[in-house]
This record gives C-alpha cells, sequence and structure tokens, in this order.
C-alpha cells in the first residue's frame, strides 16, 4: 500500500505542476491596466494582437498577413480530436520523433524526406516551424502549399499558419492557409479516400508516409513475430512440460479462443480458420494495449476508421469466399419462402453481407476513440477550471486524476472486451457461411 501511494502523489503532483505551468503561461505576469489594447506589442518576440471583448478570458488575438486569429487557452474537444488523430510525427511527451514521408504530387513527382525537416514544434501541437519542397507540418499532419511559385527550399516560417472557415463546395469547411513573407497562401489538405464520407477527398497531392499510427502497427506486428517465434520455440525444445514464462501467459488466452470461440462456432473445420482468427484477436488486443500505455504517445491505432476498415475487409473476404451453396441460396432464393416475401428478404440478407464487416468497423473505432478522448478531457477539465486562476485547477487536480485513472481501468477491460468481440462475431459471420445445412439438419431429427 506504501507504493501506491507514493505512485499517486508523484501522479498528483505531476499534474498540480502541469497545472501550475498551464496558468503560469496564460497569465504571463500581464498588467493589463493602462496599456493600449489597439496594438496590443506586449513583448519582444512580436506577440502582437487585440484582446477579445470577452475580457481577455484566455483569448489572444493576432494579426497575421492582414487576418485576425482568435488564439484559444485551451479548448476539451480540440485538444481531445488532436489526441486521437494520426500524424506525421511521433510525440513522447516534449520530444517529437520524425518519421518518414513519403509524398507525391501529380505536377511534381514523389518527394522522400524526414518529416524532422520540418522541425516540429510541440508547443504547437505539433506544427512544423519550417517549409520544406512546398510542404507544411500542420497539428502533426503534412498538408501543401498549393501557390507553385512558393519556394521549394527549406525555409523558415515566418509568418504562421491560419485556419479559416469558408464556403467550399456550399459546405461550410475549415480552409488552411500559411502567411510567409507577408503573402498569404492557401494550403491544401491530404487527400482522404472516403468518397467524401467524412468531409474528404483527392486534393493535389497523396501521402504514402509512415504515420504514427503506421509506426505502430509495425512496432506491434515485430513485437507479437518475435513473441510468438519465440513461444513455439519453447513448445519445441520443452516438448512435455509445463509451461512457463510468456507460454504460461499466452497459453490460458489461446486455449479460450480455441475452446470457446472457433470450435464452438466452425465446427469440424475450425483448425482452416484458427490463425486467421488468432491473428486478429492478438493484433487488436495488442494495439489496443499498446495504446493505453501511459507516456508512450497513446496511440490510437484501432480508433482510426482506415485500420477497422481494414480489418473488416478481411474479414468480408474470407466469410464470403468460404461461403457455401446453402450460405449464397439463404441469401438470395431462401427456398420454402413464398415468393411475395422474398421480393422483400432478398434485399435485407443482401445489405447484410455488407452491414456485418461495417458493424465491425464501426464498434470497435467508436469503443477505443470514446475511451481515448473521455481520458483527455478528464485531464484537460485541470486547465478548464484553472483558466485564469490557479486555485480552481489545484482542486481539480484530485477528482480529474481518480476520473482518469477508474476510465483507464475501464479501457483496459475494454480493449480485451474489444478485440474478443470483434473476432467472435466473425468467427459467427464464417460458421454461418461454412455451416452444412445437411448435417445440421440430420443432427436436429
Amino acid at each position: 500500500m506504501s507504493k501506491i501511494k507514493k505512485y499517486l502523489l508523484v501522479v498528483f503532483g505531476a499534474l498540480l505542476f502541469i497545472s501550475n505551468v498551464a496558468v503560469a503561461q496564460h497569465d504571463h505576469n500581464h498588467d493589463h491596466s493602462g496599456q493600449d489594447h489597439s496594438t496590443h506589442d506586449h513583448d519582444k518576440k512580436g506577440h502582437k494582437g487585440d484582446h477579445a471583448k470577452d475580457g481577455h478570458g484566455g483569448h489572444h488575438a493576432k494579426v497575421i498577413c492582414g487576418i485576425k486569429k482568435e488564439h484559444k487557452f485551451f479548448v476539451p474537444g480540440e485538444t481531445a480530436f488532436h489526441h486521437v488523430a494520426d500524424a506525421n510525427v511521433y510525440s513522447i511527451g516534449p520530444w517529437s520523433i520524425p518519421l518518414p514521408c513519403i509524398l507525391y504530387a501529380p505536377s511534381e513527382g514523389f518527394s522522400f524526406f524526414s518529416s524532422g525537416k520540418f522541425e516540429a514544434n510541440k508547443e504547437h501541437h505539433g506544427s512544423g516551424d519550417y517549409a520544406y519542397k512546398g510542404y507544411i507540418l500542420d497539428e502533426g499532419t503534412v498538408k501543401r502549399v498549393v501557390d507553385p511559385s512558393f519556394t521549394k527550399d527549406k525555409v523558415k516560417i515566418n509568418g504562421g499558419i491560419l485556419h479559416k472557415m469558408e464556403m467550399v463546395d456550399k459546405k461550410e469547411k475549415e480552409v488552411t492557409y500559411l502567411c510567409h513573407n507577408g503573402k498569404l497562401s492557401k494550403v491544401d489538405r491530404s487527400s482522404t479516400a472516403d468518397f467524401g464520407l467524412f468531409g474528404g477527398g483527392i486534393t493535389s497531392f497523396y501521402d504514402f508516409s509512415i504515420t504514427k499510427n503506421v509506426a505502430t502497427m509495425l512496432l506491434m506486428f515485430a513485437f507479437l513475430a518475435w513473441m510468438f517465434i519465440g513461444i513455439a520455440r519453447k513448445y519445441t525444445a520443452r516438448r512435455g512440460q509445463a509451461p512457463k514464462g510468456l507460454q504460461a501467459v499466452i497459453e490460458p488466452v489461446f486455449l479460450f479462443i480455441q475452446e470457446e470461440v472457433t470450435k464452438p462456432f466452425l465446427g469440424a473445420k475450425w483448425e482452416k480458420y484458427q490463425p486467421f482468427l488468432m491473428s486478429l484477436f492478438f493484433f487488436i488486443l495488442g494495439l489496443n494495449l499498446f495504446g493505453q500505455i501511459p507516456f508512450l504517445g497513446g496511440s490510437n491505432v484501432t480508433g482510426n476508421l482506415a485500420v477497422t476498415m481494414v480489418l473488416a475487409i478481411f474479414a468480408f473476404f474470407v466469410v464470403n469466399l468460404s461461403g457455401n451453396k446453402h450460405y449464397w441460396e439463404h441469401i438470395f432464393w431462401m427456398p420454402g419462402v413464398p415468393a411475395w416475401v422474398k421480393t422483400i428478404l432478398t434485399p435485407v440478407e443482401f445489405l447484410g453481407v455488407f452491414i456485418k464487416p461495417l458493424t465491425l468497423m464501426l464498434r470497435l473505432f467508436a469503443n477505443i476513440t470514446a475511451g481515448h478522448m473521455v481520458m483527455v478531457i478528464f485531464v484537460g477539465l485541470i486547465f478548464v477550471f484553472g483558466k485564469g486562476n490557479p486555485f480552481p485547477s489545484y482542486a481539480t487536480v484530485i477528482p480529474s486524476t481518480l476520473l482518469t485513472v477508474f476510465m483507464m481501468a475501464i479501457e483496459l477491460l475494454v480493449a480485451f472486451i474489444q478485440a474478443f468481440v470483434f473476432t467472435i462475431l466473425t468467427a459467427s459471420y464464417i460458421g454461418a457461411a461454412i455451416e452444412d445445412h445437411g448435417h445440421h439438419e440430420e443432427a436436429h431429427h
């Protein structure tokens, strides 16, 4: 118990220090009485701008290329979305680890370089201080300057990055601009192959870079390969002996999935699909658990729709390519069912073929993303209540920390549950596709 108390004291002390630093940075010893707010030049670093009319309230305004930009002290929602988003840098605490950038613009061809060229600034949510080859790093994401006359050399951004809400294709969307040498240049967002469902689309370049989520998946793949190859070698070397070490940890989990999922749902053909289902379970579980480790970047891999979509597509192809005659007959013909009923049920059954992987994708994405965001918001309460006054933030540290620790415990449970749910549902879909109805009817009689 004494060790637990020490750990809690360390956590509380760290959060107190963070909140104190944040409040101190917000206040930065201003005395606004008697100052001229029309120019608001209050330091030597060119931090100019006008205060918002809400009595300062944590908001600053500065002018970028003739456009006033409001700078908010802390917005929990924006911080949470930034935390769960993918990025072209891997941030661990105050350190930003550069990742390979592989970019293609039809007018210029491929560009290969490290995201370290942007010199990401952690204080600005992973935005780069430099532009390189016509690209910039905006809050961890690589974007391209549309203006072809913009320099392709590495150049320090002496203005800033501005986000504006504008009407694009009759819809209000956020548009990014770069201010450099007093000139405002439009910046194109990254291309996303979402067919416009989530506000994305094809832009002036394609990003094939190794992002934070991709790096995490490669790291987890290497770790799982090392672990299971090592366990397999131990089984060979220690044949007939009781498991120990990692064997003793993994074997009960492996046998649980085998006895409670693969065999009951797949019957006599369980061995054929066992490797696929085990790969799904341990890959999802490994990524979920890695994302729960504090101070390691908080990767939100399985909370990324692109990742869960690919996993669901694998399940979709395995299920439907394994489907036998009875499976497809049940979808398109349904023997014994009146013809007028078939006209209603056939479209529903056909849609079900695509709805099943869609639910797999959305369930995993929503559960993991929600947990990450809730934890960030709980921690953000310290900064919200401490805006302008440090004492409320001190009072919020303990309840906020307890709520965050509680959510971390819940998320640890969710990590196992979601990996299990994804696996058992995939097994049930495969089982329904390969079921032999003749043997089933004999067993029923």
